[in-house]
């Protein structure tokens, strides 16, 4: 089979324990073509920032085969070059400022600097932070760390992008902003990998929706035969629904009661 040109992404038997006996993957699989845009939703510890910091190669200790753009990750690097990401913590180099942050990362991916800086310039003024190349990160507002995280994950036009709660500490303007690009990113041909409990935003722009909890894939298909399904009207209540989290009313109730007693 031609990974790349049939799957970018292909996952086969995942399986991940941080203590060596307890699995927090247990048996991922999964296949994704080029272009798709996927929405990987489940509970709290379901696994899916696991599964995204294995694919990104940020945790290597795992069990199972992963092939991203044909080339096994496996004591690979050659292939971050094609991805990027967007994690759910923001952690970068505070010291540095967005400028040379981003030189950094154009002498990494062996990228053109000059370009890459105008590019970087232009995407700064579009998230209206073009005023802050030059300063220091560490002094950067939660939201502002945000926007240049999402403009570094992308500078180098990658072919993959993984998105894990990509909209925290946007305000809402950005928040309209980054849902346009991800509709742009996606009429590109990116193929898109999108975790978030954010279900409008996950249902709106995803071809395929996979949902995992208690580290299995329980659903892998689109919104609207996810909805036929389960009879549900909405992403949100077909994730209640499949997940068995759906006495949130009564919850709430019962949290509230005892805060009153």
């Amino acid at each position: 089979m031609n990974f790349l040109k049939d799957f970018t992404i292909s996952i086969k038997n995942l399986r991940m324990s941080y203590d060596g006996e307890n699995d927090i993957l247990k048996g991922i699989t999964l296949d994704i073509k080029p272009g798709q845009v996927i929405g990987y939703i489940g509970p709290n510890g379901a696994g899916k920032s696991t599964t995204i910091k294995i694919m990104t190669g940020i945790l290597r200790d795992y069990s199972g085969e992963i092939r991203i753009l044909g080339q096994d990750i496996s004591g690979n690097t050659e292939y971050k070059k094609m991805i990027g990401y967007v994690p759910e913590s923001v952690d970068i180099y505070e010291n540095l400022t967005p400028r040379e942050y981003i030189i950094f990362l154009s002498r990494i991916y062996e990228i053109d600097e000059e370009k890459t800086i105008k590019k970087f310039e232009n995407l700064m003024k579009i998230f209206d932070i073009e005023t802050e190349c030059d300063s220091r990160i560490s002094g950067f507002s939660k939201g502002m760390k945000q926007k240049f995280i999402i403009i570094s994950s992308l500078i180098h036009n990658p072919e993959i992008i993984f998105f894990d709660e990509p909209l925290n500490g946007l305000d809402a303007n950005s928040v309209l902003i980054f849902k346009e690009i991800l509709k742009n990113l996606k009429n590109s041909g990116k193929t898109i990998f999108y975790s978030s409990h954010v279900m409008d935003v996950v249902e709106k722009i995803s071809d395929r929706i996979i949902l995992i909890k208690d580290g299995n894939v329980i659903a892998n298909d689109s919104v609207n035969n996810l909805k036929l399904l389960v009879k549900a009207g909405s992403l949100e209540n077909v994730f209640t629904h499949l997940t068995g989290e759906n006495n949130s009313l009564e919850n709430a109730k019962d949290f509230v009661d005892n805060i009153l007693e």
